[in-house]
């Protein structure tokens, strides 16, 4: 038998403005114009590809940089 007396659920403390900042990465990749076109070229690669790579490196430091920010310490 279920209690007719169920206490609320607190609220989460875990809700940082910060993590706006995990869009970012989801966002810039979705701006075709950034990467369509061959030139410039780095290291003989088409900006396309070394973009991409620049992508992934966005990614990991965005993350990094909010998980850094928003860990609880203690």
């Amino acid at each position: 038998m279920t209690s007719p007396h169920t206490d609320p659920v607190p609220p989460r403390g875990d809700r940082s403005p910060l993590y706006w900042l995990l869009l970012v990465p989801v966002v810039v990749p979705l701006l075709v114009p950034l990467f369509n076109a061959d030139d410039p070229r780095l290291f003989g690669f088409p900006r396309f590809y070394w973009l991409q790579l620049a992508f992934i490196i966005l990614g990991v430091g965005t993350t990094t940089l909010v998980y850094q920010l928003t860990k609880r310490r203690g």
